[in-house]
């Protein structure tokens, strides 16, 4: 890769990590995209996208966090059930294009309501039953494994559509689900690989002074339906690059 080339991916993973970052995700999808575009070999896309999301994710929930948006006692179920499935998920390689295919055309069924809803009341909120986020947490944590996007793009959507939790509770869930699921993966890849990919550090800078952007977008200044509508660009953005992958 040239120097020009490498600068402009570096700028490239920082705008994805500001976007994602303002719904408290990791950005997962969009580095993996990203890579994908660039030419990256397949075989060192996702530990780059998982050790990305880990470094990105971690900024991002702190942030969350310190602005009191986050519920320890709602995410719990989801964490316990998914990290052994996210360890298991990231040691186990799979065929990529099949699979995106069917992750891209999931993400487009669930971009829809985000872009066409209209904002709810807080007083409908309800969290979910325990076997539903059980069952829940360990299908995305194996998906996350799997394919290395940390699961924000799959379990932020079910915290708003659901109405379990306001935009910016369900930003810093999504947020630690993700650090905690990318690491768990991360983990697993690592335990059957022995290996990660090169120039993860400038990759890591950027990911992360994005992500301390977008967090402090979308903690304290952008309002619910803003975030909404990021939501849905996200998800649509992802959607067409793992279909078209």
């Amino acid at each position: 890769m040239s120097q020009p080339t490498l600068y402009f991916f570096c700028t490239t993973l920082f705008l994805i990590s500001v976007l994602y970052g303002c719904v408290g995700q990791g950005g997962g999808s969009g580095y993996i995209a990203a890579m994908a575009l660039f030419g990256f070999a397949p075989d060192s896309i996702k530990p780059t996208a998982l050790v990305l999301n880990v470094l990105a994710s971690g900024v991002v929930s702190l942030r969350f966090y310190r602005a009191g948006n986050f519920s320890w006692r709602l995410l719990f179920p989801f964490a316990v059930s998914s990290v052994p499935t996210a360890l298991l998920g990231g040691y186990i390689t799979l065929p990529p294009v099949a699979f995106s295919r069917l992750l891209g055309a999931l993400l487009l069924v669930a971009a829809v309501p985000f872009i066409f809803r209209r904002d709810l009341p807080s007083h409908t909120l309800s969290p979910p039953r325990l076997l539903v986020a059980l069952l829940a947490g360990a299908s995305m944590g194996l998906l996350s494994g799997l394919t290395g996007v940390g699961g924000g793009i799959l379990i932020m959507p079910l915290f708003l559509y659901n109405r379990w939790a306001t935009p910016r509770t369900a930003a810093a869930l999504t947020g630690v689900f993700v650090l905690i699921n990318s690491v768990a993966a991360l983990l697993g890849h690592l335990a059957a690989t022995h290996s990660v990919p090169s120039g993860l550090p400038l990759f890591g800078i950027a990911a992360v002074l994005g992500g301390i952007v977008g967090a402090q977008l979308g903690s304290v200044h952008l309002s619910a339906s803003a975030i909404y509508r990021i939501l849905g660009a996200v998800l649509l953005l992802s959607s067409a690059k793992l279909i078209c992958a």
